[in-house]
């Protein structure tokens, strides 16, 4: 990793219950998969992974957030996926070619955990649990990026980007006064790059609901203010 600090300790093992890919697993596989782990902290703006590195660990945030960006052949890049306090990232290329198929990069001051492909296996085989839970995670992957490309292929931009803010207001939202606060570092490039548009095309979007009322965004972040209109706009209502 880089611009990366080393620690440990800070994580009990009760709260890798938390994690999708431990979800259901007792505390004496919790405490088995905390003993291997490891723990980094990573500035923001630093890099945990590099597309097309050998893959030999996975990772997930126990605090922060990490960007997936893939870059295409052409030089063009594409968020494929925000990565929040709980979510795995990096374990599907243990089990297909063994290389990442994206950077990851903090979004934020972050924290990493990771496990050795050979300690996670070893764990899998100890706790088949975690093996249930790895199809589980990949299935929901597949899932939505599906349906992120049938959106970009078919929707209008202002649908794409009224669903991903809805999207991510689910996934990191926080009820504030202003409404409900994306408690992640947002910055316009990135909406362009996860919705298939360009920057012009969101900033001129999001001028306009911030003048509508519809959003309010300041440092990085977007709160939504009126998200039933936003939901009319997904939905082309």
């Amino acid at each position: 990793m880089h611009g990366r600090q080393q620690g440990i300790g800070e994580v009990r093992p009760e709260t890798l219950g938390r994690f999708d890919l431990f979800e259901d697993l007792d505390l004496r596989g919790l405490t088995a998969a905390a003993a291997v782990m490891h723990v980094d902290h990573v500035a923001g703006g630093g890099l945990v992974c590099r597309q097309g590195d050998a893959a030999d660990r996975a990772f997930a945030v126990a605090a922060g957030s990490v960007r997936i960006v893939q870059t295409g052949p052409d030089g063009a890049q594409a968020v494929l996926r925000f990565i929040g306090t709980g979510d795995m990232f990096g374990t599907a290329a243990l089990f297909t070619d063994h290389r990442y198929p994206a950077d990851a990069i903090s979004a934020e001051s972050s924290t990493v955990l990771s496990w050795q492909e050979s300690d996670l296996f070893e764990l899998i085989d100890r706790y088949p649990r975690i093996a249930r839970n790895v199809i589980g995670i990949l299935g929901r992957r597949i899932a939505e990026l599906q349906e992120r490309v049938r959106n970009n292929a078919n929707q209008r931009v202002e649908q794409r980007l009224a669903g991903a803010l809805l999207q991510l207001g689910e996934q990191f939202g926080r009820a504030t006064r202003a409404g409900v606060t994306i408690k992640l570092p947002l910055r316009r490039q990135d909406l362009a790059e996860y919705t298939g548009t360009t920057l012009h095309s969101v900033s001129r979007q999001l001028a306009a609901w911030s003048s509508a009322g519809f959003i309010r965004t300041s440092a990085r972040r977007v709160s939504l203010c009126d998200e039933a209109a936003l939901r009319r706009i997904a939905k082309d209502d």
